[in-house]
Order: C-alpha cells, then structure tokens, then sequence
C-alpha cells in the first residue's frame, strides 16, 4: 500500500491548496464570536495532496462499477450508463411538481406509459408508480387492502399472514397497518407448508404475502393451489415481486391468482440503488382494488394526460409524484430491451444463478438442491464443523478482491450464504467468484485460522459488527488519524 492508501495525517502549518484573486467587493464581518466554530480544526494540506487524499479514499469504495456484486435479495446489478442521461434531459430534469397539467404532458405521459408497460408485464389491470422504494409501495398495497375489506365490512379480518422466509420490511408493514401477523411454515422443499397455510388461513385473515420467486431463490409450484385456498377463505394474495428478473416475460403475476404486486423498478428495471435509494415501488393490482389505488394516478382523457385521484383512494402516500427519475430510467429501460430483451434478461438470470449453484455444491451445502430461479442459498453447514461460519467466509472473499454475498438470511437457513449474480455478469466473472469460493472452502479444511482473522488486505480489518452498528465513528478528528487494526 502506499501512504496515500493508508491516509496518513498530511496537513502541515501553512501549506495552501487555494489561491483566491483579492476582493471585488467589500468584505463581511464575521459572525458573532459565540457562533463562530472554534473546534473545527481544518487539515492544511496543498491541492495536490488534497486531489490524492480523497482519489485514495474514493478507491477504497467498493460498487458494481469497480466488481462483481453478488447481494442476493438485493440484485446489485450494473446498468447502462446512457440511461442514467434520460432523467438530465431538460424537458424532464427542469420540469417542476408544481407546473399546471398542460406544460407538462411529456412527463405525464412518461408516467402514464410506464403504468402501462408495468400492468402488460405483471398482468394487472392497473399501476400507480408514485411509492418510493418496495416498502413503500409494501405499505400502499397493504393499505388498499385493508380499505378493501373495511368497505365490504370486513372488519374482523386483522392478520396478515406471511412466510418465515419473508424479507424483514414484510412484517413491519404489515404492523404499520396494525395487522396482527401469522407465519407460514416453510416445507422440505422450499415451498409453503401447505399444512400449515390450510390451519391458519380463515375468516380473521386478511392477506397472505407472498415473495415470488421466494427469498430462497426458488419458484413455488402450489402457487395456483395456494391462490385458490387463500381466495376460497375470503382473503387477498399479494406478492412482493422484488424478484421479477428471473419471471419477466415469461410469468405474469396475475395469471398466478395475485390481486396486488409491488415491483422494485430500481431492481429489475435499472437503477443503481446502493446506499438506500433511490428507488420506486410500484403498485400493480387486479380490478377489485383499482379503487383503492394512491393519488394520485396518471390518466389519458381525449389525448391529454391527466392526474386522478381513484374513487376511494387511499390518498397520498408521498410529497408529489415520486422518484421520477427512476421512472424516466425504467422507461429507458422497458424501450430499448423490448418484449424480446426483458425475456433475455429472466433467460440470463435463472442461467447464471444455476451455474453457481451446480459449481459450487459439491463444496458447500446446498439446503434445497433443486433448479433456483434468480439466486442460490448455500450454508455454512459443512465448514462449520471446521469452526468456520458464514461471516469468515464473506469476510475472506474481500481478500480475493469479491464482495460478499448476503449471510445469514434468509433466516431459515442457519449460516446463509444468499448469491444473486443477476443477469449482467459474463461467465468469466462468475468462474472467478466460483474459483475463490472453492479455494476459500479449502481453505476450511486446511487452514480455518486465516479465515477467523480476514480480511487481511483491506484498508480497515474486521470490525467489531455489533459496535459499529451502535457507536458508529462518523467524525473526523485531527487526533485519530490511523488505521484501525
């Protein structure tokens, strides 16, 4: 490493990094002593030095621009570049929320069209686009469902049921909308425990959600069974559709029983949404909850483009009409792949995670050994009986200059390792990742020491997880300026 990577303290009295021309105007007086920051003592450094100080900084950030990213139940996929280019447009990227209707039919139209594609691409008879991010559009479905059974009279349905697979924002949803909240048992198979969806399923439930494909990267094959039982009990079937890569084009969510879908645009439809956003969690439903939908929602009346509120709107669930951006990037998206491309895109998916998963399960253990769909779950089963887990593994593939893959989730399967390579990876990345995989299960077996203490080359060792989480160190001090060990 050099000194620029390891940040040493560079700042020296007197070095300058700025010269200013002398002043035009005459100057300000500062403000009162007591407002003035005395504590902050900035670092002296010349330009170059700064230049180098935060391109080495910038070098340590790991992104789906510098490697391969394989978060299952994330799909940090890459996406093209130009697509980040349409949201800058003018006529979108200088529009405001505020403009009358008629000066921004453009935007509207985007809009409008994207709810179109969406509703053609999960089989739903309408979307509104305006929810933020999955969990948002998490709490808008559960939302309209709720309305839904209260305006039949349904008062006594107040559980939700989910699976004990389900992403963590399934349930917190659900207790925001103050259901109470009954687990699905998982089968052998990865599949809903159709024993226990039959026991728990009656007149007090008022959803079942359903991630599809599920979190354990398998398609459920009782699906239709499963709709069939929840709809025969009065209940709605909504889906958490953040793993529409591996289905597009070729499953439509309505034609599986769902009346409502949420679909993660900046997932399957190309947006870089590392760091928490940004993101759109569109709503998709089937006729009986139109209704019921967010406002507002785009319409087109006479050729114009219009914003509705629907007849028994839930109302507005965010300041004006969501991540536009985002859409703009979907749409981009939707139209240069085509019917035949978004098909590719599943193809791709499906192909690579199956590739990992019959390379790598002859080294670790494979809970559920059948065709996954978008992602593969392995466990740490058998190094753990070396001593080594799921953390030492990941904490390893950073050495081999990998980022590692989800761990211990889903909770189902004790020591997770969740792989999604998504469809954008080559052959060449995944072997390289299979390749260190399999040297780090070796690894296990001859030398477990070197994983415990991983990574070894990074610019900070392993941390305390637990103390990070909770004395996070977001300050820079002149006095700590060293590499934590």
């Amino acid at each position: 490493m050099s000194k620029h990577d390891l940040l040493p303290d560079i700042s020296k009295p007197g070095k300058i990094g700025y010269s200013l021309p002398e002043l035009d105007v005459p100057p300000s007086e500062l403000p009162p002593e007591n407002l003035l920051r005395k504590e902050l003592e900035l670092p002296e450094v010349s330009e170059c030095e700064l230049v180098r100080y935060f391109t080495a900084l910038s070098k340590m950030n790991y992104g789906v621009d510098t490697g391969f990213y394989p978060l299952g139940s994330c799909t940090m996929k890459y996406n093209p570049k130009w697509h980040e280019d349409i949201p800058r447009l003018p006529g979108f990227a200088s529009v405001h929320p505020l403009q009358p209707e008629e000066t921004v039919q453009g935007a509207l139209r985007l809009m409008f069209e994207v709810q179109e594609y969406l509703a053609e691409i999960t089989g739903m008879d309408a979307v509104n686009v305006i929810p933020m991010a999955g969990a948002h559009g998490e709490l808008a479905s559960q939302l309209m469902m709720k309305a839904y059974h209260q305006e039949r009279g349904d008062r006594d349905r107040r559980k939700v049921l989910l699976t004990d697979s389900s992403h963590g924002t399934n349930p917190a949803t659900s207790s925001m909308c103050g259901f109470e909240i009954g687990i699905i048992s998982t089968d052998s198979e990865g599949n809903v425990d159709m024993k226990s969806l039959n026991t728990l399923m009656n007149d007090k439930v008022a959803a079942l959600t359903l991630t599809l494909p599920t979190t354990l990267g398998l398609f459920d094959p009782h699906i239709t069974e499963i709709s069939e039982l929840v709809h025969e009990r009065g209940g709605l079937l909504w889906c958490d559709g953040a793993n529409l890569n591996s289905l597009i084009g070729y499953v439509k969510f309505g034609d599986l029983g769902f009346d409502c879908v949420t679909v993660n645009l900046h997932k399957t439809f190309s947006t870089p949404h590392g760091g928490g956003g940004p993101g759109a969690g569109p709503v998709c439903t089937k006729q009986k909850l139109v209704e019921f939908l967010p406002a507002p929602l785009v319409t087109k009346e006479c050729g114009r483009y219009k914003l509705v509120a629907p007849a028994k709107s839930i109302g507005r669930i965010g300041g004006f009409y969501g991540n536009f951006g985002v859409l703009a990037k979907a749409y981009a998206y939707i139209r240069s792949l085509g019917a035949e491309g978004l098909k590719q895109v599943a193809q791709d998916a499906v192909l690579n995670a199956n590739y990992i998963k019959e390379k790598l399960k002859a080294h670790y253990h494979l809970p559920y050994d059948r065709t996954c769909m978008h992602e593969v779950v392995f466990s740490h089963k058998r190094q753990a009986a070396k001593g080594v887990h799921a953390m030492d593994i990941a904490k390893r593939l950073l050495d081999y200059g990998l980022h590692p893959s989800t761990v211990h989730f889903p909770l189902i399967v004790d020591g997770a390792l969740m792989i999604e390579p998504t469809e954008t990876e080559s052959k060449a990345t995944l072997d390289e990742f299979i390749q260190a995989m399999i040297e780090i299960a070796k690894e296990a077996e001859t030398n477990p020491d070197i994983l415990h203490s991983a990574p070894h080359n990074t610019p900070v060792r392993r941390l305390d997880s637990a103390r990070a989480a909770r004395q996070p160190d977001l300050r820079w001090e002149i006095s700590e300026t060293k590499i934590e060990q």
